[in-house]
């Protein structure tokens, strides 16, 4: 059986894939920090799906994390047939507070690593006769930058968007196709994690979505060689309006909708 990379599925929106990938019949690969959680996580899968899950400790902070997590798919001969590369978080001070490592760390999980797990497995797939990519991104993508907190995340986020499509641009002839999966406010760990839980905690309870319903777009969009995967109606509708809009408004109805960010 082809098997599901997940990387950040211990909780939230990855873990919610993992899941939704194992109900499919797909065997898994789950890599994380937390080896407790990730253990209990993959046997409770195993037990509920009778799937295989193969786990690895391995933080992608780490320069050398995309090639060890390859080269243990390699030496343990798993048919990795479709990339979820979700491991994420962001830093909730100003840019000029976050010191030049933790701002490398942040920027190497957002980013160069998801770069270079695709590109590890690039000729495999091509070899395979083809491959999926899954990056989860974030509706902040597509939205005016925070002046406050995870200035970068944004950013970061939009660079993501357009590596999807660059992947696509070059590899759909090989039947390798990526999806960006930009969901707004989801309920999960994220933002306590990340010291935004009481922005979060002024969101409006129309614009929360849950971990589930993102997986399950997000996966739908993917079997459909969607390029770009926005969960949610009320998201739909704001990405595409927010290019048409003045960006003072903009921040006006963000401030309003998203704890203040734009303050």
């Amino acid at each position: 059986m082809s098997v599901v990379l997940v990387t950040g599925p211990t909780a939230g929106i990855g873990k919610s894939i993992a899941y939704k990938f194992a109900e499919r019949g797909y065997d898994l690969f789950l890599v994380a920090r937390r080896i407790d959680r990730l253990k209990e996580i993959a046997l409770d899968i195993e037990k509920k799906f009778n799937v295989n899950v193969e786990v690895l400790q391995s933080d992608l902070k780490n320069k050398n994390s995309p090639k060890e997590i390859y080269d243990y798919s390699r030496e343990t001969k798993l048919d990795v047939e479709i990339l979820v590369l979700n491991a994420g978080y962001q830093h909730n001070k100003t840019l000029h507070e976050v010191s030049l490592d933790d701002e490398e760390d942040c920027l190497r999980v957002l980013g160069l690593s998801v770069i270079m797990q695709t590109k590890l497995y690039l000729k495999d797939f091509i070899k395979r006769g083809g491959g999926k990519v899954l990056v989860v991104s974030s509706v902040a993508g597509f939205a005016p930058a925070s002046p406050r907190y995870a200035v970068l995340y944004g950013p970061v986020k939009t660079f993501m968007n357009r590596f999807v499509e660059a992947i696509n641009a070059a590899y759909n002839r090989e039947n390798i196709n990526a999806t960006a999966l930009c969901p707004g406010f989801t309920v999960t760990e994220f933002h306590s994690v990340s010291g935004t839980q009481k922005q979060m905690d002024k969101v409006p309870s129309f614009m929360k979505m849950s971990a589930d319903d993102v997986a399950e777009a997000g996966i739908n969009g993917l079997f459909k060689n969607k390029q770009i995967v926005i969960p949610g109606l009320v998201y739909k509708f704001l990405v595409n309006t927010l290019r048409f809009l003045p960006n003072g408004l903009v921040k006006f109805i963000g401030n309003k909708v998203a704890g203040g960010r734009y303050e």
